[in-house]
């Protein structure tokens, strides 16, 4: 580590659906996703996106995810950017994209934030059970 950096704080991380860009430059997060609620598994995704903000450091950095599965084995997914902060007040905002990632069993998974290979935060992710949805037209 160079003696001019300084490890930022972890600001922020969600888990969502999608994130859009605005005219005002701002994103909007959408589908923020605490849990995954599904009648049978495997249940897949064409795309998740988990969103982080980083501030209160210097110096140029690796922030990696990794998705574990519920049995905690092995990684489902992983996805790393190569970030810089210039200053202090500096703050870095990075989209990681999870494309085509399925979750093969209901249980708790986790999503680990990584900075220069060490742990910051381990988020868990419940996939869970529902009961399916009942057609109205069905049951005439």
């Amino acid at each position: 580590m160079n003696p001019e950096t300084i490890l930022p704080d972890l600001q922020a991380a969600v888990l969502c659906e999608d994130v859009r860009p605005e005219m005002s430059g701002q994103q909007t997060l959408v589908g923020v996703l605490g849990a995954i609620p599904a009648p049978t598994v495997p249940i897949g995704f064409f795309k998740l996106c988990f969103w982080t903000r980083w501030c209160g450091g210097s110096g140029t950095f690796t922030e990696r995810i990794v998705v574990i599965d519920a049995e905690e084995e092995k990684s489902i997914a992983e996805t790393s950017i190569k970030f810089s902060l210039q200053h202090m007040h500096a703050t870095a905002t990075n989209i990681h994209f999870l494309g085509k990632l399925q979750f093969q069993r209901f249980g708790v998974y986790h999503i680990e934030v990584y900075l220069d290979q060490q742990l910051r935060l381990r988020i868990p992710l419940p996939v869970i059970k529902i009961d399916p949805p009942k057609n109205p037209q069905l049951s005439h």
